[in-house]
């Protein structure tokens, strides 16, 4: 994750098609180390791609991902749930009294 957002932030930066030393810079100014078959994965797998378009096409297929809401939902409920109190509606006067 840490490679994926070097690689990011040299794009942000300007830089459109960073380099493994680009990256490894950038790890190394926040005292993170670089992993090179990680940093050659991903430029691998970005090669020639727009990165812009490449997210875009990350959230649609993220879209039709369930997100799996159903336990919050069911949660909610059952804090909604209250008990009523008594009411004073006579008062503090009962039929008996």
């Amino acid at each position: 994750m840490k490679v994926i957002a070097a690689y990011l932030l040299a794009v942000l930066g300007g830089n459109t098609t960073p380099s493994a030393d680009d990256l490894k810079d950038i790890l190394g100014s926040v005292g993170a180390e670089a992993d090179d078959d990680n940093i050659g994965v991903l430029l691998s797998e970005l090669k020639g791609k727009d990165i812009a378009e490449v997210i875009a096409s990350g959230r649609e297929k993220l879209a039709s991902v369930p997100s799996g809401g159903g336990a919050a939902a069911e949660s909610k409920k059952e804090e909604k749930v209250e008990e009523k109190e008594e009411s004073d509606d006579d008062m503090g006067f009962s039929l008996f009294d």
